[in-house]
Parts: structure tokens; sequence; C-alpha cells
């Protein structure tokens, strides 16, 4: 495991929301636990829900969580189409999530409509939710209501 210095020196290279969620789907893909923790802000509240699963609350449950996903190795799990809300210190970021996997049918894919939030500290952008449920490929497909006209 990972010790805070290392996990703060890992954060601290996050300089952007979007670099920390790059980071976040390269340890999914690669099954790097450690990686992906490093990323996740060092905060009590930190709040994780996988497709289907109950909310898991706290670095340990969130590690846990991780740990059983990713216990045959990486994800092939591909953001497909991300949609941004960011101010100076929090960002929201609504993504749908291609994942792919070989099964005894061959290969299967399925889509995830995912939620990840980030917050900016001392320390970079750090991950402080994520959650994630079943999706189809054409939900993110733009469905955005006109703005005010300004003239």
């Amino acid at each position: 495991m990972a010790d805070a210095r290392t996990r703060s020196a890992q954060a601290a290279l996050m300089a952007t929301a979007e670099e920390t969620e790059q980071a976040f789907y390269e340890a999914l893909q690669q099954g790097d636990v450690e990686r992906l923790m490093s990323l996740w802000a060092e905060d009590e509240e930190v709040a994780c829900v996988h497709p289907n699963g109950p909310r898991l609350v706290g670095p340990g449950a969130i590690r846990a969580g991780f740990e059983t996903v990713l216990s045959n190795g990486g994800m092939a799990i591909t953001p497909v189409s991300t949609r941004r809300m960011e101010t100076a210190t929090c960002a929201v970021h609504h993504v749908l999530e291609k994942v792919q996997a070989i099964t005894s049918e061959g290969l299967q894919t399925a889509y995830v409509l995912a939620t990840n939030v980030f917050v900016r500290s001392e320390l970079g952008w750090r991950m402080v939710a994520h959650h994630a449920s079943p999706g189809q490929a054409d939900q993110m497909l733009e469905m955005v209501e006109a703005g005010p006209v300004l003239h």
C-alpha cells in the first residue's frame, strides 16, 4: 500500500481535473488499485457507487470495492463522451463509458453512465465521488435545452 507521501506526490502532479480523470481511467485499464486510490481525496466522506452496487463511503470502502472490481486485472473501459462543468475549485464530469469484456459468448460491450466529481486542493485535483449506472450508447447523444437568447 502506498504511504501518504507517495499518494501526495502522485496527486500533486494532477494540474487539472481532466488529468486526474485520465489517470483514473488509465488506472482502471491497468488494474492498478494503488494508482487509482492515489487520485482520491483523503477525506472520510468520499463516495463511490459501482453500477447496481451500494454506496461506498470512505477510502477504505472504496479501495475494497475497486479491489473486487479489479480482482481479475484491468478493465477495457474507455470514456466515449464527456460533458464538463467546472469552477475554480470543483469539477463535475458526466461520462459515457464503453466497457468491453471477453465472455464465453465472445466480445461483449456495455455502456455505463458515470458522474465523476473532483475538488481542487493544495495537492492538486482529487476525486471525491464516482457514481456509475448502467447505460446505453445513445444516452449521451445530446438532448440539450436551448438557452435564453440574448439580444
